[in-house]
């Protein structure tokens, strides 16, 4: 099964770039915790264009002091993200390594981190669709009609 392989390109406008971006989703306090990584994320408004979820990566030298590591997080966090795009609603997310690699014993390899951030990506879809459905199951219910009589105005 061969599949278009533009649907899951990683294009600029899939990418966090500027401060201010990293900024509002960082103060929106919203993140999921795993093992060496924390997913952080913020919904887009209903004024900021749809163009699907977009992605921020903060690999903080001191977490990893080589930049062969660094680079390596950086192209196994992206690869993850390109492929799990069309799943995932417009957000906008950043991937943020949360412990030292350089002091973690055993230190992970390649496979786990990339399968680390995989589950952090495949947990953030599973929660955002499940709020999703409750939010519009809770929209959906009708008002009920009082069985009450209305109250009669005193004059």
């Amino acid at each position: 099964m061969v599949q278009d392989c533009r649907q899951f390109s990683f294009p600029k406008r899939y990418r966090l770039t500027k401060t201010d971006e990293f900024s509002s989703v960082f103060g929106f306090r919203r993140a999921i915790k795993g093992p060496f990584f924390l997913l952080h994320w913020r919904e887009r408004s209903a004024e900021e264009p749809l163009q699907g979820a977009r992605l921020g990566l903060v690999v903080a030298k001191k977490l990893c002091r080589a930049s062969v590591g660094r680079n390596r997080v950086r192209r196994l966090a992206r690869e993850a993200f390109r492929l799990h795009r069309p799943e995932l609603p417009p957000v906008d997310l950043i991937l943020r390594l949360g412990v030292s690699l350089d002091k973690a014993n055993p230190r992970p390899d390649k496979a786990a981190l990339a399968a680390e951030i995989r589950s952090l990506l495949r947990r953030f879809s599973r929660r955002f669709a499940a709020a999703a459905a409750e939010a519009a199951a809770n929209q959906a219910v009708p008002a009920v009609p009082s069985l009450l009589p209305s109250p009669t105005p005193e004059a």
